[in-house]
Parts: C-alpha cells; sequence; structure tokens
C-alpha cells in the first residue's frame, strides 16, 4: 500500500509539473501580444498612457543603445590587446611563474622584459613599446597566480578536444574548419578532432574519412562518432552533442583513465573556424581561473567567413549579431553560451551532458550548468574571435527565409523559460536573488526581442493614429517629437557600430567597384528592416507557436 501511494504521488507531482510548465510556455507570448494589441484599445480612452509608455520604452532604449555601443568599444579594445599578444610564449611563461622556477628572472631579463622587486627596476629611458607589454603582462601574471588558492597544473597536461556535429554540410565547409584546428598552435600529441555524423548520412561519412585522410596527422586522434538517433529524443545538434559527449568519456575516461578534468572540449559547430592563438589562450584563461572546474568559457563569434558573399540584408544581421555578442561579453551577467563554446569534460559529465529533449542546445546546457553548480559557474568571455559564416543559400529569397528560420530557432530558446523557473523553485540551495535576477532577465530578454523593434519605430504614431484628437493636445504634439529626438540621439550609437565593423571586417573584394563599396556602408540603414523582419517576428513567432502548443522542430541553417 506505502509503494502504491508514493507512486501516486509521483504521478501527481509530474502532472502537476506538467501543467506548471505549460502555463508557464503561454506567458511570454501572452505578455508580448499584450504590450502590442493593449495600446491600440487604450488609445481609445487613455492615450495619454500609451504616450507616456512609448516615450518612457524609448528612452530605455536610447540609455541602451548608447549602454550598447560603449560595451561594444570595451570589448573592440580588449579584443585588440588579446590579439597583440604571443599566448604560446606566454604560457610558456606563466609555466615558470607557477613552477617558481629558479632561472625565471634571468630569462625574463634576458627576454627584455625588466620588472621591479626581485627583478629590478629598468630606466625608463630604455624601455620599449614592446618591453613595457611584456612588463605589463609579467605582472598581471603574477598578480593572478597570486589570487589562486593553489598552484595551476601544467598546461603540458592538457589536452584539447573539437567536438563538431555535422549533417548537410559541404565537404569543402568542414575541410575549412578542422583546416584551422589543424594550424591552430597546440602541440599534436594534445589536440583530438572528433566529429558526429548520423549512421544513416552517408554522405557525412564519407566526409570524415576523407578529412581523416587529410588532416589525422596533425591530430592526437581523429575520431568519427556515428550518432543512432535514439528513441525518444528532440532530434537536433543538441541531442547529437549529447551521443557524442557520453562516447567520448566512455572512451577517453572510463576505458583510457584519462583526467577529464584536463580535456577542454569545445563544442564547435561545423562551420566555425577557430583563431590561431585560441587553445593557447583558453588554456591561460583557465589555468589562471580559480573556479576554472566550473566554468564555460565563451569566444565572441565574428561571421565574417563569407561576410562579402552573403547578401546585404544577411550581412548586416551579421555584423549587430557580432556585436550583440561584443556587448554580452563585457557584461558577465548577460553572457550565456552561444554557438561554440568551451569547457571541461568533467563538466560535461558532470552536469549530464547537453539536452536531448530540448531545440535550444547552447543555452539549455547553460542553465543545466548554472543549476548543478549555482554561482560558482558562469560562462566567462573569451576576447578572441572565432570565425563563423552568415546565412547565404543558393538564392536571394532563399536566404532571407533561412535567416529568418534560424533567428525562429534561436527565439525558441524562450522554451527555457519555463525550464529554469522550475528548476528554481527546486534549487533553494542557491541563493534567491540569484535566481531570481536570471529568471527577470531571461523574461526580459526574450520580450524585449519580440516587441522593440515595433514599439521603437511604430509606438509614437499609434495614439495619433487611432485618436486624432489627442494629436491636438500638448502631448500629442510633443509626443513625435520626443520621440523622434531620441531616435536621432541613438544614432551615436550606430555610428559606433558602422566604425567597429568596419575595423573587425576583412578587406573588401579587390574586384570590387565603387557602387558596391558604397553599399556596403549604406546597407545600414536597412538596420530597421533587419530589426522587424529578422528579430522581431521570428521571436513573435516562437512565442506564439509555443503559447498556441504548436511546438518547433530543429531544422538545419543552409549555408551555402
Amino acid at each position: 500500500m506505502a509503494g502504491e501511494a508514493n507512486l501516486m504521488t509521483i504521478q501527481d507531482n509530474r502532472e502537476r509539473y506538467r501543467w506548471l510548465g505549460r502555463l508557464l510556455e503561454m506567458v511570454p507570448g501572452t505578455i508580448s501580444w499584450a504590450v502590442l494589441i493593449l495600446p491600440l484599445w487604450l488609445s481609445f480612452s487613455y492615450p495619454w498612457l500609451v504616450a507616456y509608455f512609448v516615450l518612457s520604452f524609448d528612452f530605455y532604449w536610447l540609455c541602451r543603445a548608447l549602454w550598447f555601443s560603449g560595451a561594444v568599444i570595451i570589448a573592440y579594445r580588449r579584443i585588440r590587446h588579446v590579439l597583440d599578444v604571443d599566448w604560446t610564449d606566454r604560457l610558456a611563461r606563466l609555466e615558470g611563474l607557477a613552477a617558481g622556477r629558479a632561472d625565471e628572472a634571468a630569462r625574463v631579463g634576458h627576454a627584455g622584459v625588466p620588472s621591479s622587486g626581485s627583478l629590478g627596476i629598468t630606466p625608463a629611458a630604455t624601455v620599449g613599446r614592446a618591453d613595457r607589454q611584456r612588463m605589463g603582462q609579467h605582472e598581471e601574471d603574477r598578480r593572478r597566480l597570486k589570487a589562486l588558492p593553489s598552484p595551476p597544473p601544467s598546461a603540458d597536461d592538457y589536452i584539447h578536444l573539437a567536438l563538431i556535429p555535422t549533417y548537410t554540410e559541404s565537404l569543402e565547409k568542414l575541410r575549412h574548419t578542422v583546416g584551422a584546428l589543424a594550424e591552430a598552435a597546440w602541440p599534436t600529441e594534445r589536440k583530438i578532432c572528433a566529429i558526429i555524423t548520423r549512421e544513416t548520412d552517408e554522405g557525412g561519412i564519407e566526409n570524415v574519412r576523407i578529412l581523416r585522410e587529410e588532416f589525422g596527422h596533425a591530430f592526437a586522434e581523429f575520431i568519427h562518432i556515428l550518432d543512432p538517433l535514439e528513441p525518444g529524443i528532440v532530434v537536433g545538434k543538441s541531442s547529437a552533442m549529447a551521443w557524442g559527449g557520453r562516447t567520448l568519456y566512455r572512451l577517453l575516461v572510463r576505458e583510457r583513465g584519462m583526467d577529464p578534468r584536463k580535456i577542454l572540449v569545445t563544442d564547435l559547430d561545423a562551420d566555425y573556424r577557430v583563431h590561431p592563438q585560441y587553445f593557447a589562450y583558453l588554456t591561460w584563461v583557465h589555468l589562471t581561473d580559480a573556479n576554472r572546474e566550473t566554468q564555460l568559457y565563451q569566444p565572441i563569434p565574428y561571421f565574417h567567413n563569407n561576410i562579402w558573399q552573403a547578401p546585404m540584408l544577411q550581412r548586416l544581421f551579421a555584423a549587430v549579431l557580432t556585436q550583440l555578442q561584443m556587448w554580452r561579453s563585457v557584461l558577465p551577467e548577460k553572457l550565456q553560451s552561444f554557438g561554440s563554446y568551451s569547457t571541461t569534460l568533467h563538466l560535461v559529465h558532470d552536469v549530464g551532458y547537453w539536452a536531448t529533449d530540448a531545440i535550444p542546445e547552447d543555452s539549455r546546457f547553460y542553465w543545466k550548468s548554472y543549476f548543478r553548480y549555482g554561482d560558482r559557474f558562469r560562462a566567462v568571455p573569451l576576447f578572441i574571435p572565432i570565425y563563423g559564416d552568415a546565412v547565404r543559400a543558393r538564392g536571394y529569397w532563399r536566404s532571407m527565409a533561412e535567416q529568418y528560420l534560424q533567428a525562429r530557432r534561436w527565439a525558441w530558446g524562450v522554451t527555457d523559460i519555463p525550464y529554469v523557473i522550475e528548476n528554481a523553485i527546486a534549487h533553494p540551495e542557491i541563493p534567491f536573488w540569484s535566481r531570481f535576477w536570471r529568471v527577470l532577465n531571461l523574461f526580459g530578454e526574450h520580450i524585449n526581442w519580440a516587441i522593440a523593434p515595433f514599439v521603437v519605430m511604430f509606438g509614437a504614431t499609434v495614439p495619433l493614429l487611432v485618436n486624432p484628437a489627442f494629436g491636438e493636445t500638448t502631448l500629442g504634439q510633443n509626443l513625435p517629437l520626443f520621440a523622434s529626438a531620441m531616435l536621432t540621439l541613438a544614432l551615436v550609437s550606430l555610428f559606433v557600430l558602422v566604425v567597429v565593423e568596419h575595423r573587425i571586417v576583412p578587406p573588401r573584394p579587390a574586384d570590387w567597384g565603387p557602387v558596391q563599396r558604397v553599399l556596403s556602408y549604406v546597407q545600414w540603414l536597412g538596420l530597421p528592416f533587419v530589426g522587424i523582419f529578422f528579430s522581431n517576428l521570428p521571436a513573435l513567432d516562437a512565442q506564439t507557436r509555443l503559447l498556441t502548443g504548436r511546438y518547433l522542430e530543429y531544422r538545419v541553417t543552409e549555408k551555402a
């Protein structure tokens, strides 16, 4: 009887959580549609209320735009600083400091790095720019090592493993991805490439065979993982990564006895290419991180691989997305895993791998890690580019459709909201305010995603069109003036975006004429169109589908 009672209690709890989850799924879409529809109804009787809402929202977005541009500038400067460093050399010098080698002072001095204290003082007149940089790096390394509770492991103990899920990607695209891994600065004997294909994907299997022949010599191992598509999963990248992660843990840890804490796994999209210094820089950040075993490391995606071959609006969307990630990297509370990122195989195993029942692979893995470790976990920004493709399909209109569908798949991350709320309730050991602010931020980002361009561009005209009499009042006459003034001030942010993108984007093709070059700058005038069709509408589409129970299926974005 007791067993039957316990079984009934478990079933009751599951039913209760199922209904709670369904209710929470309906909340984001309900709020977004309410914000978009209520101003139309309120404009008949309370136009002043709509006006104040629109002005407050516009002022919020003006502040956010200026904040955004400032953060992008900071991120750009940090990226430049990181790219100026030889991270292989710096990692070697860090090893010397960590090991307390007796000849460190002599070696550093011989390299031209003056230092104060035990290394002596060099007159400023004899110190060049390179010397000052190395001195600053040396002092930063000493400071970060001093902040660690114990000396870090040796970099020589670490293995870098790139895990690449692929389905429908061409051999040429995979060749660029694997070639970048092969050329990345890290010892061959401690670099592994693993590619996941479906068991039924004959083309993908043949591609892996060719890639192994071409690049196998550049890796300690070139592993091919066949995904059987287990019953009951949501087919997509997340479930493929889950199968690949479990396979690698079994092969490397259980069968070979390797230390999962010393294996850094990079979740690498099939069109992403790592920077030559990526592994060395990642290792340095990891070794100097006091919480290295509970962290996720997020580089900044530059969607520049095919930027000048992509249609104009796709180029613009890729530019905005790049700088959005730059902004998030400066604000740790906004940063989550996106696209490609790195962590230890130990963390991957400890959090239960990637989700097999979700489409938003990146964010769901982030939330699983947060609820496993609480405030000990965070996404650590890596101020180094990782290069991806802009959307470019086989034709212009097909490219437009693919961009919309990709944005809608990303917006399907709104399904994280029920998951996060349910787990926030189930994990009282995590501080309340930590859970509260994360839930609030997640809600705010998805609601903003669905309504912001509509409200900013059309909000000021709604009460005037619906209630012409309101246009004769002082507030009604000033509403469009105030709104347009704030939008004009926001152009400062747009100017920053244009300048930064010009500095980080690859050179324009040499065979481009003056018209194409001018259009590559004029394209920024299409930003409102991009905001509506590649941000607003996909997010609203995703939230409406979730509201009405029409769940999305995973779809690979076509990138020619």
